[in-house]
Parts: structure tokens; sequence; C-alpha cells
């Protein structure tokens, strides 16, 4: 153990007289562990970078007593071998701290024996999260931790609106730490990550190939990337091969393949054209170009066959060399700090490992370093290097353009140091514009719109063909709504309508077949006057309508003229009849006996006591009435009376002169089950599902129904009737029926019952997560009137007539007759004051007579008296001359006076 250090010392003490330095012996050596696969790209650069930062550190800080002496270890990429020259070299050689392993696997066993020995473990690249400097004291990151970039990375995933993202990752500690962080940061985006692939670093080309068959097999276009360059390198090749890299697919790497661009080949970078990628911000200041240039040279003139490269951690490495040395002088630590040993002698055994008496103190020195670092300001927080600003990479030919940045404060900027900027912006304008895969600015994904080829109903979807490009173009109701839809949506969505037709550009089949061809995944969505029914939403989910709903039938209109003979007795109902009837001769009986005594006009030869009781009250419905009332109570009766004359008869006009306009045209059939009872045919729309309707809820038979596909197929088979060819009712989609009548409303009718369906909607795959962002955006559509009634005037309120009536107001061939129900009210009234007024007259008659005839005639039985009262009430009462004269002077009588008897 003596000699090993003694050597130590003479080979540093050597190598720094040959650097110039003679005062050697007034400095104190630090050994120093450095823990490397030297067999890697990057621990080769490491390696030199680390030497350089000695080198040029002690060159600009020659007066420091320290001197640290770098001991390094080749770990041969195994996690066994790290811990092992981690171990010997903190017994053996006494490092005061150490520097690496390489990777987050190595680094979680070389953690243990640091915290066992207190010795500091400075890892400039095992960057997993689930390595926690917090949780482990003697661990420091001089890096950024692997989810410093989460926040960048779903800043991206939501400037471009994507919805689904698949992961791809090295199933190693490095690829598995980010993945929680990642998951979290998609769900609070609301992006769904359908599948994660998990790829094991030591998988050969087939078994990568299989798994991005897999991916391609399940229509998955955006990736996001978390390997080492070794892996990822290989991963993007095959996924080239597989046609995965062309238009419509959109692909992110994290840092860990952010050092491409000297460390792959040109089949490599050739196979990454389009990728998006992202990396911390390094400042291209003089220093770290001198380091650049100096760092080429060094390599190529020791290993001519090294890639060269910016390599992030090699900057890393360099800072953390710099770092320690800075800590190690201001600790004043001296060389004569061992570590304590215990009694065991054994070189395997971990009890014979000593604690470091000045490992805790060297640690916390390195905790509060800070110096401006060739990758940008060093500064640990919470023992790892504090994040700094993100480049946003785009892999375009032989380089990688930089199209953004991302930091905390502003989000998202095309310039680093625009302070323009809008603050935690999201938006993809703040980026610049990237070339995707397949060499296209167009955003992916595309998704692919499948519509509908049908002839006939053009309003709905029209498609036709671009002469010049040979390109469908789309019009009509249907996709004006889906524009408006996209156009309200919070992210950008592309999208390519692709027709559904065969090779003669004719329909490939039914809605039902189209809206299947989602589940086959040959279309994203389906976009046209598509139906939500529940059997379709087995295999695909709507969002929420963007019409009325519902199937209704539409029937031809005839003028009925049998019924309009008796057509004036139609308003009133029967029992209204007959109660009105009644109501006319009881008024008038009334009127009469209380007018009978007093009033001339009401008396006579008992032949006209009948005519005069049925002209008052029936005169009185015209307002024709001539005679004078003397009686209070017969005024009191009249007022009453004559008002429930004027709201009858009032009535009865309206309702008249409805049925003689409205129902002039009557529906040939409102009944379903008549037309199925006289085995008429029926029509329906071809390819759609209102022919389902018809068989399995409504049972009509198959051969009873006929297809149509347009107003003019409608319209003939309706004309010609049931006897001559043609079909008694045609059923289908209200928005379809008005369409057809705003058309020809004047030979047809929407009338029966309508059958449920929730209108039309768009189509997406099960468990889209699109769905509820385009059911938003419809109902911010649908509910502003103004945006969707002007969709409406463009391709419906042109058709037909404006003289006609509205389609959805269905006709009745039984207009309701005013009821006694109606008017019960009024009749009750009046009854009510006609009995009490003719029971006044008859109490005050008795009243003034009784007395008298029982006096004159004590023997006489009681019918006998009420016989003679009856004589005596038809006599004139003495006192009514007083009355007519009263009468007479406040208003002339005019016309003739009928002059009776005296009795």
């Amino acid at each position: 153990m003596a000699s090993q250090k003694h050597l130590l010392y003479f080979l540093s003490v050597l190598l720094l007289t040959l650097r110039g330095e003679p005062s050697m012996a007034a400095k104190e050596v630090i050994p120093v562990g450095v823990v490397l696969d030297l067999n890697s790209p990057v621990g080769r650069v490491a390696e030199h970078c680390m030497s350089m930062a000695l080198s040029d550190f002690y060159a600009a800080n020659d007066d420091y007593n320290t001197r640290l002496a770098l001991l390094t270890k080749d770990s041969g990429n195994d996690v066994i071998a790290a811990a092992s020259a981690a171990l010997e070299l903190m017994k053996n050689d006494e490092v005061q701290a150490i520097i690496g392993p390489q990777s987050s696997a190595q680094a979680r066993f070389v953690i243990e024996l640091g915290r066992k020995a207190q010795v500091p473990i400075l890892s400039f690249s095992a960057t997993s999260p689930s390595l926690s400097p917090v949780q482990n004291p003697f661990f420091i990151r001089t890096a950024q931790d692997d989810s410093a970039q989460v926040k960048a990375i779903t800043a991206i995933v939501q400037a471009y609106g994507w919805r689904e993202i698949v992961l791809i990752y090295e199933d190693t500690d490095y690829g598995n730490g980010l993945i929680p962080y990642l998951m979290d940061a998609f769900l609070e985006i609301d992006t769904r990550v359908p599948y994660r692939s998990v790829i094991p670093p030591s998988s050969n080309n087939n078994e990568i190939a299989k798994e991005i068959s897999k991916l391609k097999e399940d229509h998955t276009r955006i990736f996001l990337v978390h390997m080492t360059a070794f892996l990822g390198s290989k991963l993007f090749v095959l996924a080239n091969n597989a046609g995965m890299l062309r238009g419509g697919f959109a692909w992110i790497f994290t840092e860990g393949l952010s050092d491409l661009e000297d460390r792959i080949g040109s089949k490599v970078k050739d196979s990454m054209q389009g990728v998006l990628g992202l990396r911390p911000y390094i400042p291209r200041s003089k220093h770290f170009k001198d380091f650049k240039r100096r760092l080429k040279r060094n390599l190529t003139s020791s290993k001519p066959n090294i890639k060269i490269t910016g390599n992030l951690f090699g900057l890393w490495a360099y800072d953390t060399v710099f770092a320690l040395a800075i800590a190690v002088e201001k600790a004043g630590i001296v060389h004569s700090n061992f570590l304590k040993k215990n009694a065991s002698q054994s070189n395997v055994d971990l009890a014979a490992l000593g604690i470091s008496e000045i490992g805790p103190t060297l640690r916390d020195t390195i905790l509060t370093t800070k110096f401006q670092g060739l990758s940008g300001k060093f500064q640990l927080v919470k023992g790892q290097l504090e994040p700094s600003a993100f480049e946003i990479l785009n892999v375009i030919g032989k380089t990688e353009r930089v199209i953004g940045y991302w930091t905390r404060q502003r989000g998202l900027s095309q310039e680093l140091d625009d302070n323009s900027e809008v603050a935690n912006s999201i938006s993809k304008d703040s980026l610049k514009q990237p070339i995707w895969p397949g060499d296209t600015t167009e955003q992916p994904p595309k998704l692919r719109i499948g519509v509908p080829v049908k002839r006939g109903f053009d309003e709905f979807l029209k498609v036709e063909w671009d002469p010049r490009t040979d390109k469908p173009i789309i019009s009509g109701f249907s996709h004006d709504v889906f524009i408006a839809v996209l156009k309200a949506l919070p992210f950008p969505l592309s999208f390519e309508y692709i027709p559904f037709m065969n090779k003669d550009r004719q329909s490939a089949g039914t809605i039902d077949e189209l809206i299947y061809q989602i589940k086959l995944q040959n279309y994203d969505a389906v976009v046209g006057a598509t139906t939500i029914v529940a059997n379709r939403s087995l295999y695909v989910d709507f969002t929420l309508p963007y019409s009325e709903s519902g199937v209704s039938m539409v029937v031809p209109v005839k003028d009925d003229e049998k019924n309009k003979f008796w057509i004036f007795l139609k308003p009133l109902s029967l029992d209204l009849w007959v109660t009105t009837f009644a109501a006319f001769v009881f008024t008038g009986l009334v009127i009469w006996v209380l007018e009978h005594r007093i009033n001339r006009e009401f008396r006579g030869p008992p032949d006209q006591h009948l005519g005069m009781i049925f002209w008052f009250s029936f005169s009185t419905l015209v307002f024709a009435h001539r005679e004078k009332l003397l009686s209070n109570w017969s005024r009191f009766v009249m007022i009453v009376w004559i008002f429930l004359v004027l709201i009858l008869t009032q009535s009865y006009t309206a309702s008249l002169a409805s049925m003689l306009t409205v129902q002039r045209l009557q529906p040939t059939f409102v009944d379903v089950k008549e037309i199925k009872k006289n085995g008429y045919f029926v029509g329906y729309q071809n390819n759609s599902y209102v022919e389902g309707l018809l068989i399995k809820q409504l049972n009509f038979d198959r051969s009873k129904l006929k297809p149509f596909s347009t107003h003019e197929e409608y319209h003939e088979a309706l004309s010609k009737g049931t006897q001559n060819g043609g079909v008694a009712a045609v059923f289908d989609e209200i928005p379809y029926i008005k369409l057809f009548l705003a058309k020809y409303c004047s030979g047809y009718t929407m009338v029966g019952p309508t059958y449920k369906s929730d209108g039309f909607g768009f189509a997406f795959p099960l468990g889209s997560p699109l769905v509820p962002y385009i059911s938003r955006a419809i109902l911010n559509v649908t509910q502003d009137t103004e945006k969707l009634g002007a969709i409406e005037r463009t391709y419906f309120s042109s058709r037909g007539s404006t003289n006609c009536q509205d389609p959805s107001a269905s006709i009745s061939s039984n207009s309701p007759s005013l009821s006694l129900h109606s008017f019960g009210g009024l009749f009750i009234i009046t009854g009510t004051v006609s009995l009490i007024s003719l029971l006044v007259c008859f109490f005050k008659f008795f009243g003034s007579h009784w007395p008298t005839l029982s006096n004159s005639n004590p023997e006489s039985t009681f019918w006998s008296k009420l016989i003679e009262m009856a004589k005596h009430f038809d006599r004139r009462d003495p006192s009514s001359h007083l009355i007519e004269r009263n009468t007479s002077m406040a208003h002339p009588i005019a016309g003739p006076r009928v002059i009776e008897p005296s009795t």
C-alpha cells in the first residue's frame, strides 16, 4: 500500500514538473478517482475533456496550493466492474472523491459505497431521476436531471396539439427513470399515451425491427424516443427502413440523443430527417469555441479514428473537474487527510472500507461552488446542476437547425433573448417552421378523414375532382361545420379527405361500412351526414351532434272536398253544440219570465210566447234583438249572456276560418299501421341506416322497401302513388326531409311520429382523445347562431319558395273542434246568474201574492192556490205602466207597440 502511494506522488510530482512547476514541493496532491467506460464515445471524450480541464485550470490558477491527481479506471460498461473499480480506488488509492461512473445503473452501486465511506461521488452522466442527490447525500450530479426536460417536451407536444404520443425508451435505469415524470406531465396536458415500447439495450436489429413493425401496425403517428446514441441510432435506421420516417409521422428525441453532429454516420443522419430534438442550451462563447478546436486537435493526434463532438457530457465532465479543483482549494484539504482504516486488511471486504475525514467538508464545499463554466453557469441546487434553457432542434440534411428555445420563464420562443415573447408561451407560432419527416412543412399527424361518395343530397356533402390536380374537392354543410369546428379547437389539426370509393369513383359501400373502416384503421375519422346510432357506437366514438335528430315520414297531400259540405259544424264539438242550444233556450225563457208581467213587448196571445222566447235569445247571436228590457235583473242576465255569445261567436269564426284555409290540403296517410296493413311500398334513402329501422323497429317487410338517392327520385315515387308503381311514403332523417320539403313543399308534408336518433356527428376511433375537444368545439359552433346560421343559409335557405310553410310542422287530418271544456266556466257563470235572477223574481212574486190568496180562499188546496198563482202571473203587473213610463221618458220608444186588452 505504501509503495503504491509513493509511486502516485512521484508520478504527480514528475507530471507537474514537466508542465513547468518546479515549486511542486509546496503543492498538495489530492487523489481523485475516475470511473469511465473507456470503450464508449462518451467515456473517451470525457477522459480527454477532464485532462484538458485539469491542465487549463492550473494554468490559470498557478498560485493554488492543491493539485488534483486523476486516477482513471475502466468500468467496461459493467455494473460490477464499476463498483469494483470504485472500491479499489477508495481502499487502495485512498481517493478523496470519485468522478463517475458513466451510467445510472453503475452509479446506483457506487453511490452506496460513497455513502458508506463518506466520499463524494460526482457524476456528469448519470442523469436518471431515480438517482436523487437529496436521498443520497454524498451523490452530486454535475449534470441536469433528465426530468428537467419534461416541461420543455410537454410544451412542444402541447404547441403542436398532439393528443396521443407513444414512448420508446431503453430498458435501463436511464430509460426507465424518466417515464413516470413524462406520464404525469402528459396526463396534466390531457395527452394520452396508448402504448410504451421498451427496448432492451441488448436487442439486435431483428428484435428492434419486430417492435417497430408492431408500432406501424397500430397506426401510431407521434413518437418520443428516450435512448442513448448507440441504441437510438439503430432504432431510427430501422424505423426509416419500415417507412415510418415519411410524411404524416413526427418524432422527438430527448437530450440523450442530442449530440448527433459527429457521433453518427451519414446513414443514421439520413434516417432522422425531419426529427425534432431537445438539448440543454450551451452558450457559444469564445472559450467554448477555443476548447472545441483544441479538443478536436488533441483527439485527432492521439486517436485519429475517434468521433469528434462538442459532447454535452464532455462539457459537463470539464466543468466537474473545475468545480472539484475549486472546492479542494477552498476546503483547505491537505495531503495528510486519508481514510481512517479499521482493523481488516481484506481487499474485497466492505468492512475494511474506512471513513473519510474530509468527505463531508469537501461535499459541502462542492455544493456551494459557483462559476461560469464551459457549459454555462455552474450552480448546484439540491445536489444537482440547475436547469437552464433548452434548444429545440430540427434535423435537416447533415445539420441540426435550432428552431426555438424553451425556458421556465417564457416557455417557447424563437430567440433566447427575445424579451417580446409572451410568458409561458405554448404556441407553435413561437417556434420557427420545422421541416417534418417526408420533407414537408405540413404538420403531422395528418388525419385521414373518410368521406362518403353518394349521389344526391349534395347540400350535406359533395365530392368533386379538381381537373388539374385530380384531387378531391369537398363541399357541403357537414364540411363547413367541420372546418368551423377545427377553427374553434385550441390546437392545430391537419387532415386530408379520402373519399370512400372504388376504382370507378363510385361509392365503395354503405355509411355503416364507411364508419367500420375506422375500426379497421383505414381512416382516422369520418366526416359527413353520419347519424349517431347505437350499433355504430360499438366500434367508434361519436362527437356531440351538430344537427337535429329523428326519423319521420313524408307523404303526399290531397284536397279533401268531401268533408267540406258539413265543415261549418266542425268548429264546435257535439256537446258544445247541444249545450249552446240549451243555453239559448234557457236564457230566452229566463228573460221572458222576468219581462212578461211588466213589459208589453213580452206579452200578447199565448201562441206568440214560445216564438218570443226563441226569437229574443237567438237574435242576440247577431245582436239583432230590438226589444227593450225593463227589469234590472233581465239586463243583468243579458250583460253576462252577451259576453258569452261574443266569446263563442269569435271562437267559432276563428276556428272555421282556420279549417277553411289550413285544412284545404290533407295528408294521404297519417299512420304507419295503415300503410303496412294495405301492403303499400315505402321508400328510404339508399345506403342509410333507415333501412334497418324500417325492418327491425317498424317491422316492414324488406320486399316492400324501395331505395332512392335524390330529391327527384323521392318526388317521382311519391307522385306516382301506390297504384302506379310508386310509394305511399318516404322515410328519412328530418334534415333530409326538410331539404326535400324546401324544394317540393306544395305537394308533400311530414306526418306521423318522430323516431328517435341522435342527429349527425363526426366519428372517431374508440377512446380517441380528440372526441371531447371536437365535441366542445361543436357546442361553440352550434351555439353561435350567427356562425351556424351563415352556414345553413349557404346550403338550405335558397331552396324552394318563400311561401312554403315550415316543413317541421306536420299537418293533422283531424283538427280538434272546440269543446265544452273550453267554455265551461262561461256557461256556469251565465247559468248561475240566470237562476239567481229567476229565483229572485219568483220569491218576490210569491211574497206579494201568496198571503192575499191564502186569506181570500183559506179552504183551497195547495195545488189550487198554485194554479191561481199562475193565473195571476200571466196578468200584467198593475205597476208596470209606471216602469214603462219612466223608461219612455228616458228613452223614447220607436217602432210598433203591442196593444193588449185590459184584464
